[in-house]
């Protein structure tokens, strides 16, 4: 059977675009047509999350979906975190699925297709070890933005995590690897390059004997035309003082840290086996704050964890005051089947977890809201990337202060703008999120 048109449904974070995104070019590569809709393709293929329980459904519903509108000789594949850790269950449950591929195995996307199109029904779940690399085929986004994977899987032991059961041990890329993506990215329009790992911090350990990010960082600052560098996913336990200086002195290097910190309180950062406690992540803040001027702090917290009392939420909700982060993400702990924190006593019902976000949601939105209004007369560079077909600014932009898809947008008044350029703002008003303002 001859299948011309693909359709990939991508579920999930950056890391799992960057796979789709792998997967469409080497697609393209073999002949392929790649379509937005999976109702016009031949082969439809769901490229999962199943990071929490929230994520799994989706991507079942994804599935299910797709399999409901099965008709006409279609394929439909599965592929991601999902597919690595359920491919059994999913085969058994859903028998509109065609066929099964991995972390470990997409790039053999192509051959998966032809084998089910065939009626072969393969499953491909191998040990994760594939890292793409500069040579890969890779279809990035048309838009002045694009995330580089710089390092895959985990060596952590998170108690909450199963990140490390679906992508495998941690392993870098060459910095030469990188830096070559990244100049390919930059002629093919990228303004923005985004680092992403499960710990950008660990960069280079396993490759080179010791930590090298910011030898890498330093690399990239280089490329001809490249404007930000912005890096996700920063353990705070190895933020060193050679990291912050790059971060200091490095003129593309946008001043904002991503840093996931998961808890305030040590009680519960020990039970996570997360690295640091409270007394260290305080210095390590105040020490940023100090050595980079005008730096912005993105984090994330986890409620509910197992053990979680009322009062070490609360003095959550003091720290997020006390700390004044510029952006917050907050998650209700997941209960995932194969992780330790699993079988630990004191699980929180899902009311009071549902409740603690929303109540350090709110604690972050004050916040943020205050934090935002500094910008209000302010000039600042802004990365415009679509024309606001909605309102009346005429473009939609991000400042360095705030990353691609997680945090807010300026809406921008100007004429005959380009997609792609940065240019100077004059910020008049700041809401908790966003920012609105006029070329100057």
């Amino acid at each position: 059977m001859t299948a011309r048109r693909v359709s990939i449904i991508t579920l999930g974070c950056e890391k799992n675009a960057v796979d789709s995104e792998v997967m469409v070019g080497l697609i393209e590569q073999k002949g392929y047509t790649l379509t937005d809709d999976p109702d016009d393709a031949d082969v439809v293929i769901v490229n999962t999350c199943a990071f929490i329980d929230a994520a799994k459904q989706e991507s079942v519903d994804a599935i299910l979906g797709a399999a409901s509108r099965k008709t006409g000789g279609k394929t439909l594949l599965v592929a991601g975190c999902m597919a690595q850790r359920y491919a059994d269950q999913l085969l058994a449950e859903i028998p509109e699925i065609d066929g099964i591929v991995g972390t470990g195995e997409f790039a053999r996307i192509t051959e998966l297709i032809e084998k089910a199109r065939r009626g072969e029904r393969p499953k491909w779940i191998g040990n994760p070890v594939y890292l793409y690399d500069e040579l890969t085929p890779r279809k990035a986004p048309d838009a002045p933005s694009a995330y580089i994977k710089i390092a895959e899987g985990c060596d952590h032991k998170c108690t909450f995590c199963v990140i490390p059961q679906m992508r495998g041990g941690f392993r870098s890329r060459a910095i030469e690897s990188v830096v070559q993506e990244a100049r390919n990215l930059v002629s093919a329009g990228v303004r923005e390059v985004n680092l992403i790992a499960q710990d950008s911090t660990q960069y280079g350990l396993d490759l080179y004997g010791r930590r090298r990010l910011p030898d890498l960082l330093r690399a990239l600052n280089d490329v001809p035309d490249l404007q930000w560098i912005r890096l996700h996913y920063s353990y705070p336990g190895y933020f060193s003082d050679e990291l912050i200086d790059a971060f200091r002195d490095l003129d593309k290097m946008v001043k904002y840290i991503d840093l996931p910190l998961q808890h305030s309180e040590d009680r519960i950062l020990r039970a996570m086996q997360r690295p640091g406690r409270q007394k260290q992540i305080r210095v390590l803040l105040a020490k940023m704050r100090a050595r980079i001027p005008d730096v912005v702090i993105r984090t994330s917290f986890i409620v509910g964890f197992p053990g979680e009392t009322e009062e070490e939420f609360q003095n959550l909700k003091a720290f997020v005051r006390d700390l004044e982060f510029d952006h917050v993400g907050v998650f209700t702990y997941s209960r995932e089947d194969t992780a330790s924190s699993a079988a630990f006593p004191l699980q929180v019902d899902e009311q009071t977890k549902e409740r603690r976000a929303s109540e350090l949601m709110e604690a972050a939105r004050e916040v943020a809201a205050k934090r935002m209004a500094r910008f209000v007369g302010e000039t600042v560079p802004v990365l415009i990337e679509s024309v606001d077909e909605a309102g009346e600014s005429g473009y939609i932009g991000r400042t360095p202060y705030d990353a691609r898809e997680i945090d807010g947008v300026v809406y921008v008044t100007g004429i005959g703008l380009r997609l792609g350029s940065i240019v100077s703002v004059r910020i008049s008003h700041a809401f908790e999120f966003d920012l609105v303002g006029e070329v100057v």
